[in-house]
């Protein structure tokens, strides 16, 4: 049996809803996976859950789709930003990717002393993560914001949210992971590490919690897979 398409819209959906698309939902709709008149696909908009629908009117240029049933519940994600330094492009729609199937609900791009991007795509890594969120069956999208410094961001620190900061320094050292639950963010540094003056920041934040990966230093990619991986089956939403 053929996988029925799954796509992000940002229109309400209800039994009866009708959906129009847009120009590249049309196109990969009946372009890129052939489907037609009365084929199903799946809807989901980050509020409503998921829905079945069907092909209602098909074009070239766009198209009508019939939301039918909920087929699964909204499904949220903890409360769990991911702030990293962006690295070369494809590691960097990597991070994004993988921090939208692991149930992150916000993604953050820092600008730390040592980062060597002065700019992204905003646009594209958010097309990333919804790409990851069709693909995963998540029924949420997490928000990816612009590029700011890290210091900024740390200025405007909302109190309350707990930071768990990776520090290559603590290669090969052993610390539990804390156990309080509630809002958390997860801090990746750059390749070149943090600058001391970063590190004696953050160090000194109350509720920031500073952990080893292991005893090897990680790529930015892989630490940002490895840090999701420990806070979500020790806090998150995998237990």
């Amino acid at each position: 049996m053929a996988q029925i398409p799954r796509l992000f819209i940002r229109t309400a959906l209800h039994e009866g809803a009708e959906i129009t698309l847009d120009r590249d939902h049309a196109h990969y709709l009946f372009g890129v996976m052939r489907r037609g008149l009365g084929d199903p696909v799946e809807l989901f908009n980050g509020q409503d859950g998921a829905w079945r629908a069907t092909v209602s009117e098909a074009g070239k240029r766009g198209g009508v789709l019939t939301a039918e049933e909920q087929v699964a519940p909204q499904r949220m994600p903890p409360d769990l930003w991911l702030l990293f330094a962006p690295i070369k492009k494809a590691r960097t729609d990597f991070i994004v990717e993988k921090a939208a199937e692991m149930g992150a609900a916000r993604i953050c791009p820092v600008q730390t002393d040592f980062t060597n991007a002065e700019r992204i795509r905003q646009d594209r890594l958010q097309a990333h993560a919804v790409e990851a969120a069709e693909q995963c069956g998540g029924t949420y999208v997490p928000e990816v914001t612009d590029l700011v410094p890290l210091s900024r961001m740390l200025d405007d620190w909302p109190a309350g949210r707990r930071l768990l900061f990776c520090d290559e320094a603590l290669a090969g050292e052993v610390r539990d992971l804390p156990a309080e639950r509630g809002p958390w963010a997860i801090l990746i540094g750059p390749e070149g590490g943090f600058s001391d003056a970063e590190r004696a920041r953050l160090r000194g934040m109350d509720g920031a919690h500073a952990i080893s990966l292991g005893p090897r230093i990680l790529r930015a990619d892989t630490a940002a897979v490895a840090a999701m991986t420990l806070w979500q089956s020790a806090l998150g939403d995998w237990t």
